[in-house]
This record gives C-alpha cells, structure tokens and sequence, in this order.
C-alpha cells in the first residue's frame, strides 16, 4: 500500500530538522544579499542536488519555492511548507508556466523571495532552464546566484542530479553571488543566452 505524502511529510520533516541542527553552517558574500533583500525581493538560484542544507538554513522567512506538480514534488511542497516556505506548484515540463505566474503574482503580493532548482526536476543536471530568468526579468528583480559546499556528504549516484546529502557533523559553506538584473526582454534566444550566463556563474562560485 502506497502511503500518502501528507502522512509521511511530518515525519519527514522532524527527521530534517534533527540531521540539520548537526550541520555546522557558515555564509560568504552574504552581506550585499541582505542589504538588496531589505530594498527588494530577489529570486535565488541553486543547483538541484544543492538544496538540502538551504532548506533549513532559510526557513520560516515566507521565500516562494517553486515546486514540482509530479508525486515527488508534492513530498518535497509538504515537507517545505512545514519549514515555513510559501509554494507555487509546477516545473518545466508540467504545469511550468502557471507556475511562474503564481510565483510572480506573489512576489507582488506577499513581497516575498523566490527560489529556484534551476536545473530541476529531472536535468539535464547543471543546466540552467529559462525560468528563474524569465521570472526575474518579468518582475525587474536580482537574480542571487548560489552554491553549498560540503565538507563530508553521501551522493546519490544514481539520481539524475548525483544529490548530496551532508553528513551528520559536517560543514556546510553557502556562497553568494553578487545580485545582478536581467534586461526586461523575452526573446527566445536572449532568455538562452542569459540562461548560459547563470550557469557560468553557478559554476564559478564554486571550484569543482
């Protein structure tokens, strides 16, 4: 019998709260993030198998996380808004453009952040897709770029995204990319090349 991610979402949630109060968190370049966030809201962008120690590291600050409508999306939206994420519901391949009207309609109304698995939900694994630039342009807002390193993490191999998941105990270094605009143009061929541009600079956060 298949169990419902509304019933395994809490206890899910507990069990991420307990591993990533063992994390020891550490932030650079996080300054000019916060002094933008304090004039505007920003779209964060972040590489997919990045995302565990995020979730924690910016809970109950309202961020709109944009969010698979598939099955496993919907654990993740559960176990999001248990850490106090608001959600706008879909991806790139179902649901995608509802999706960034929603999470565009509320930057608006709730003067809220937005985050975004650019590469997400199933890859190319750090290939940026056009929907965080799309959104930022929409609404003339920052693009942040960012980047986790860890120290000590188990990676799923077998994923599309090769995911981490730091260990109990290790270090987690968030890197920051200085908030930069996107040129209010929907182009195809622009958002592609603006696309490229965020992947480099994901890429150049951090040395692989």
């Amino acid at each position: 019998m298949k169990i419902s991610p509304e019933k395994i979402a809490p206890i899910l949630s507990f069990l991420v709260k307990l591993w990533s109060k063992t994390l020891n968190y550490s932030r650079m370049s996080y300054e000019p993030v916060q002094a933008t966030r304090k004039k505007q809201s920003v779209v964060f962008a972040l590489w997919h198998n990045e995302l565990f120690p995020l979730c924690y590291l910016h809970r109950n600050e309202g961020v709109i996380a944009v969010v698979s409508a598939s099955q496993d999306g919907e654990l993740l939206a559960q176990v999001l808004k248990r850490f106090g994420f608001n959600l706008a519901r879909g991806s790139s391949s179902r649901q995608g453009l509802r999706a960034l009207l929603m999470a565009a309609k509320m930057m608006n109304t709730l003067k809220k952040d937005v985050v975004f698995t650019v590469d997400g939900p199933r890859g190319p694994r750090h290939k940026v897709k056009k929907g965080a630039i799309f959104l930022a342009a929409r609404n003339k807002v920052p693009i942040v770029p960012v980047r986790v390193k860890m120290s000590r993490a188990y990676v799923f191999n077998r994923a599309w995204d090769k995911f981490q998941l730091p260990l109990p105990w290790s270090s987690c270094e968030v890197i920051y990319g200085k908030p930069y605009l996107i040129p209010e143009n929907f182009d195809p061929e622009f958002l592609e090349q603006e696309a490229l541009r965020l992947e480099n600079k994901l890429k150049n956060l951090v040395s692989d």
